[in-house]
């Protein structure tokens, strides 16, 4: 498959996965997951702030295990730290990740998903969850580490599996959240690739 073929085929599986979650079409998966695939999960009052999106652990919860490990295992995909580590490996890692940011943003401002509840409890950050930010930079980091360090493939897989496993077991996204972030992070890291950001070579280049 081509890259071009490939971006078509992400990009639609974004808006088929958009389209989804504003008609509510994959309520059942998500709630069954609050119900039963989140066991560190916790009500906040509302939904996150800005400070909390961009600063790494302001307002992180350490109250269970869960929620410690991802703290940890997350962080190098909390926003901030995510862009210092891409632009590290290339400028137009960088520009790639913001700009899949910049549509994660623009989809939890205009896209509401549906009502989820945690007994009789309203979640309202899950309303407009959609994609979730930490899996998207997640992917972006972990394949942007594999193409430019072959021999730490398996450590970039390992990490990127363990993270957006506990941030479902930890209560932060949902399964369509989470989804969707895998997705976009891939369309941003095919993006990235074809503007010649990544790969072993380039990297040896800049060395």
């Amino acid at each position: 498959m081509s890259r071009r073929s490939a971006a078509v085929l992400l990009a639609g599986a974004y808006a088929a996965l958009a389209a989804l979650f504003a008609a509510g079409a994959l309520r059942r998966l998500d709630q069954s997951a609050v119900d039963h695939w989140m066991p560190g999960i916790a009500l906040r009052p509302g939904e996150p702030g800005v400070v909390d999106s961009i600063v790494p652990l302001v307002h992180s919860r350490w109250d269970n295990g869960y929620a410690i490990a991802a703290n940890l295992l997350t962080l190098p995909a909390s926003l901030l730290i995510s862009i210092v580590l891409a632009t590290l490996l290339s400028r137009r890692l960088a520009v790639a990740l913001i700009a899949a940011v910049a549509v994660e943003v623009l989809c939890k401002t205009v896209i509401a998903g549906p009502d989820l509840f945690h007994g009789s409890s309203h979640i309202v950050a899950f309303d407009s969850s959609f994609p979730s930010g930490h899996t998207l930079r997640t992917v972006i980091l972990a394949g942007a580490v594999a193409l430019c360090r072959p021999q730490l493939r398996l450590v970039a897989a390992a990490w990127a599996v363990a993270a957006i496993v506990l941030l479902e077991l930890a209560g932060w996204h949902t399964p369509t959240d989470i989804a969707g972030g895998v997705v976009l992070g891939l369309l941003a890291l095919l993006g990235a690739r074809a503007a010649g950001a990544l790969g072993a070579r380039r990297l040896a280049a800049r060395a």
